[in-house]
């Protein structure tokens, strides 16, 4: 199997060291773009500051590298990357796609209630679009993207995709009222930076990829194929996280943490004395493993 031009990539964010389910994702990542002859990336996707600890990137690095798992590219950290960022927004204002927002939570909990909104259960608040028409005055806090109608797209292991971007998420933040730049402008525009052409990463980012088209036909970007990996679970059947206390990889036996990223992958049970032997043999069963996602994804219906 071979994809001219393949660029995947992993993206973790250093606010704790790799755990069973984050290995999976870079696992996953790392076998797709082997089994396409194409190449792997590391992003170092500390945006959100506050919340990194410090010497986290370099222990990740070194997690993924006792894995066998190493980038094809320098790494790249979005800490540096803020020029980008303001450049990109810069373009959506311009073109009335993004506007500026002066609503505080609370505010947006009342214009809800006076709508007759109810509060969702899980889940940020849904922006009512209040500032839409204007500040009245008021000062920016943060910088909104437009969001309206039915996205629809293709999962590669999923199938037929489509979210109500106005319904379920409403118009998303792009820069926070801290001054962060949000998770999906700087995604967006660093996939476009590094040439990402297949994005493969866990089952709970599935709800993002709808922003993040309509981020990229606004910037006129070029849209990844996408593919949402199986979550790995806690004892209280919600996703291992950090969290929730998700213990740190076991440095010291990387094979037997690769074999069970492997079984939550699907892949076979695969002898192998070392880390070398059971990659090389994990990417012709990866590639199985995908073309069975392919026929499967093709009998779904829409």
């Amino acid at each position: 199997m071979t994809a001219p031009g393949y660029r995947g990539r992993f993206a973790p964010s250093p606010t704790g060291p790799l755990h069973a389910g984050s290995l999976v994702a870079a696992l996953a990542s790392w076998l797709d773009a082997r089994a396409h002859c194409g190449a792997w990336l590391v992003r170092i996707e500390d945006v959100d500051l506050p919340r990194c600890v410090p010497g986290t990137d370099r222990l990740i690095l070194a997690q993924l590298a006792a894995c066998g798992l190493h980038p094809d590219e320098p790494p790249v950290w979005q800490s540096a990357r803020g020029a980008a960022y303001a450049e990109a927004l810069a373009t959506l204002v311009e073109a009335g796609a993004a506007y500026g927002c002066a609503c505080s939570r609370s505010d947006i909990e009342a214009a809800r209630a006076a709508l007759g909104l109810a509060r969702p259960r899980f889940g940020d608040l849904v922006y009512p679009g209040t500032c839409r028409a204007g500040l009245n005055g008021r000062s920016v806090r943060a910088w909104r993207m437009r969001a309206d109608g039915v996205l629809r797209w293709q999962d590669r292991r999923l199938g037929a995709q489509q979210q109500d971007l106005g319904s379920a998420v409403g118009d998303f933040v792009l820069k926070r009222a801290d001054g962060l730049w949000a998770y999906q402008l700087a995604v967006v525009v660093d996939d476009a930076a590094q040439g990402i052409t297949h994005v493969v990463r866990g089952e709970d980012l599935a709800d993002n990829t709808a922003r993040q088209i309509h981020l990229q036909r606004a910037l006129g970007l070029a849209t990844p194929a996408y593919l949402h990996t199986p979550l790995v679970l806690a004892a209280d059947g919600h996703k291992l996280s950090k969290q929730n206390g998700a213990a740190a990889l076991d440095l010291a036996e990387p094979l037997s943490s690769l074999q069970a990223a492997g079984t939550v992958l699907g892949l076979p049970h695969i002898p192998a004395a070392t880390v070398a032997d059971w990659l090389a043999a994990a990417v012709p069963a990866w590639a199985g493993i995908i073309a069975a996602f392919v026929e499967t994804t093709e009998r779904k219906p829409a």
